[in-house]
């Protein structure tokens, strides 16, 4: 059985959201050696996309990887970023959305049984 991630599925919703209040679905995204992105619009490793219609065609919000085709500078670029790259995505005019971890940051570690336990809380009396 796969284990299924949520990113793919919050990463459709939050579109649809900014889709529907008519905003502009931006995606951040951290590009490594599978993420193809136009190179020259890649900063600090990291590229934001405008996913509206106006701006994107052929958009497939893939479970595994998003692809479409936009156009940089006057030129038509056809884009794959794989799921597990995407940074957040975001309405533009408001801000509102989703931030994720970072694939590779797993879950946290367990909780090792030699740490205190925790204090128990403490009341003060405020005048």
């Amino acid at each position: 059985m796969n284990d299924l991630t949520t990113r793919p599925y919050l990463i459709r919703a939050i579109h649809e959201w900014c889709i529907d209040s008519g905003l502009t679905p931006y995606l951040a995204v951290r590009v490594n050696e599978q993420t193809e992105v136009p190179v020259a619009y890649v900063k600090n490793g990291e590229i934001v996309l405008n996913l509206s219609s106006g701006a994107v065609r052929n958009l497939d919000l893939g479970n595994e990887i998003i692809t479409c085709s936009g156009r940089f500078g006057g030129a038509s670029f056809d884009m794959m970023v794989p799921v597990n790259a995407v940074i957040g995505i975001f309405a533009k005019e408001t801000g509102q959305g989703l931030v994720f971890q970072p694939a590779d940051a797993g879950t946290p570690p367990p909780v090792s049984e030699a740490k205190s336990p925790p204090r128990k809380p403490q009341l003060k009396i405020v005048k």
